[in-house]
């Protein structure tokens, strides 16, 4: 068996719409490297997109869902319920910013969080109106899509969307919106186009992921949960990507002062296994009455397991921590390398959530065909990167926190030897 005939029978067996980046098949994996079925290796700064925070099989991991393997797989919790979803919902509880009563309910995929989310906003509040922000990505079911602002390639062809949905500028100073111009135009929202009074929930991701990498200004971030507040709207945190650790805390809300009413995460909570969840405050998270809220798979023994060993992991081994140390360390590379490589414009990031982004030198327009030429010869040099951003012109690292310093190094040279492309 070699990658070209899984590549045949790829085409054969599978659609184009699921969009795959490498042209080699996995073979095994550990930490921060990959091996491809006929022995090549690879560093991954790609992490499944950002779900591997503690690396690939962390051996931690591996024995917890070992362990809950040879007890049970699945009862779905609806059915016959599990302490270990009690105790993943209480450590949770604790961890989610907020000072006041939460309550936890399990999913599987970070669509199902946010969607849930709003499932749950809606029948506390009693409205249907929804506010996402522009270049934001909040998965791709119907719902999911209608809240996303990037349309290439998540919204081509599958609309109509689920009606009551708008969107306003998300902060971004560095390519022309103030905080004072998104704060507008959520002013301009409630007056042209929906009444505040109507809106369930604001959604809002604190770091942008597919949007590329844009940090939400604390100061918006404190005038939203004010605006919100105000207005008696729900604030619903996506840390789908965010969330335990990327940003060097558990959760990037930490960063802001101020809590979400609601926060949905998946990604990086189970190290690799199928979970989500959404937590909030209590009154709001019983607001459904029972039945409403759930799914077969929801809470999956093995996934719960690993989830557990996972915040474990977070806080007795520092790993938000070591995450942004390892994240300013290859910020402080990229700006090294920016003199000799005048189409890199700028480089940003959040803890261990970096990006850096590249521009035609001459106009400053965005630059995608050099960041496909950057993400292209690094992969011919065995480094996984992630493109992202509304024009596609951003690379984003996602590395473990896990990753040996070696390897760090290594990857870090790479770099160096693929920029200028």
């Amino acid at each position: 068996m070699s990658n070209a005939d899984l590549t045949r029978r790829k085409d054969a067996a599978t659609p184009r719409g699921v969009g795959v980046m490498c042209n080699f098949y996995a073979d095994h994996a550990d930490n921060a490297e990959l091996w491809d079925i006929e022995g090549r290796r690879y560093i991954d700064f790609a992490s499944g997109i950002a779900v591997l925070n503690t690396g690939h099989r962390h051996p931690r991991l591996v024995q917890a869902i070992e362990a809950q393997l040879k007890r049970f797989t699945h009862t779905a919790y609806q059915i016959v319920p599990y302490a270990s979803y009690i105790e993943l919902a209480e450590q949770i509880n604790q961890l989610v910013p907020g000072d006041f009563p939460k309550k936890t309910a399990l999913f599987t995929t970070g669509a199902e969080a946010v969607e849930n989310a709003v499932k749950i906003a809606r029948s506390a509040t009693g409205r249907s109106a929804l506010i996402a922000f522009s270049a934001a990505f909040h998965g791709r079911t119907l719902l999911g899509m209608a809240l996303t602002g990037k349309v290439v390639p998540y919204k081509v062809g599958f609309g109509p969307f689920p009606a009551d949905i708008y969107h306003a500028p998300y902060p971004d100073p560095a390519h022309g919106v103030s905080v004072a111009n998104a704060l507008a135009g959520l002013q301009k929202l409630f007056k042209t186009n929906v009444d505040p009074r109507r809106v369930a929930a604001i959604v809002i991701e604190p770091v942008q992921g597919e949007g590329g990498f844009n940090i939400c200004p604390p100061d918006f971030m404190q005038a939203l949960r004010a605006l919100c507040s105000e207005h008696g709207i729900l604030l619903i945190a996506d840390e789908v990507q965010t969330g335990f650790g990327r940003t060097g805390k558990m959760f990037a809300m930490e960063h802001y002062g101020v809590a979400a009413d609601l926060t949905a995460m998946a990604k990086g909570l189970a190290g690799g296994m199928p979970l989500s969840a959404v937590c909030g405050r209590a009154e709001v998270m019983d607001a459904p009455a029972p039945g409403g809220l759930g799914g077969t798979y929801a809470g999956n023994p093995l996934a719960v397991a690993a989830a557990l060993e996972v915040v474990r992991l977070m806080q007795a081994g520092g790993l938000p921590a070591r995450g942004a140390v390892q994240g300013e360390r290859l910020r402080r590379h990229l700006e090294a390398l920016r003199p000799r490589v005048p189409e890199l414009a700028d480089v940003r990031g959040l803890g261990a959530m970096v990006a850096a982004e590249f521009r035609h030198p001459a106009d400053g327009g965005p630059h995608p065909d050099y960041t496909s030429r950057i993400q292209a010869r690094a992969l011919e040099k065995n480094l996984l990167l992630l493109s992202c951003g509304v024009d596609g012109n951003v690379i984003r690292f996602l590395f473990p926190l896990t990753i040996a310093e070696d390897t760090m190094s290594e990857a870090m040279d790479i770099l160096a030897q693929v920029l200028p492309a």
